[in-house]
């Protein structure tokens, strides 16, 4: 699994991200307030080889975003047939896949995090990224995102609640071009717990995001 050599894992250092810059890690649903103004929440970025597309139905004109050499991600289910959930899933899936390409340009403030995320979830990933750098080392290999639940709050936030299984996903040296080979265990498996609001752009931008490694939910 994506295993970090300065931290027991790259979720862990995200949730310890989040948690100090926000109240903790209990996956509440109280939406994250004072820190709309983060410089380039709206910006986007271009890519060369195998972006995702920017091209929409929706009109909106979206970040190229594209994954390091070797990594795959893959999300299930990708639609539901409802519209709404579906904006959701593709805009959270589209941040995910933008924080595996800014650990392979080794890029922490990243546009097109930025695009897909603000507050606490934004300030979580530049962290995460950031210890990456920090290792000298990227992804590579396939991380599947699967029973990924979508619910609608009053407020008008989104929560989604899904897990990952990193099993079959690792960190490779950049200078050496090693993979970081690790045998799968309990802790390959995450749950996560998101919160989204759409923007006015229409970006479900990611605001919140906890985890829980091990969960017994995940297990295959």
């Amino acid at each position: 699994m994506r295993t970090r050599t300065t931290t027991a894992t790259a979720v862990a250092a995200l949730t310890t991200a989040v948690a100090l810059l926000l109240s903790g890690c209990g996956g509440s649903e109280t939406e994250d307030s004072g820190k709309d103004e983060i410089a380039g929440a709206d910006t986007g970025a271009s890519t060369s080889a195998s972006p995702s597309p920017t091209a929409t139905d929706d009109g909106i004109d979206r970040p190229e975003v594209t994954l390091p050499e070797g990594d795959n991600l893959l999300f299930t289910p990708e639609t539901t047939g409802d519209a709404k959930t579906d904006a959701v899933l593709k805009d959270n899936a589209e941040y995910l896949r933008s924080i595996d390409e800014a650990i392979g340009k080794q890029d922490p403030k990243s546009a097109s995090v930025a695009f897909y995320s603000k507050d606490s979830a934004y300030l979580g990933s530049v962290e995460w990224v950031s210890g990456f750098v920090k290792d000298g080392v990227t992804v590579t290999g396939t991380v599947r995102y699967f029973d990924r639940e979508v619910s609608f709050s009053k407020d008008g936030s989104a929560g989604l609640v899904y897990c990952a299984d990193e099993s079959k996903g690792y960190t490779k040296d950049i200078k050496t071009g090693k993979v970081n080979v690790t045998e799968a265990s309990k802790d390959s498996y995450v749950l996560y717990n998101d919160r989204l609001r759409k923007n006015d752009k229409g970006i479900w931008q990611t605001t919140k995001s906890t985890s829980e490694r091990g969960s017994e939910a995940c297990q295959p």
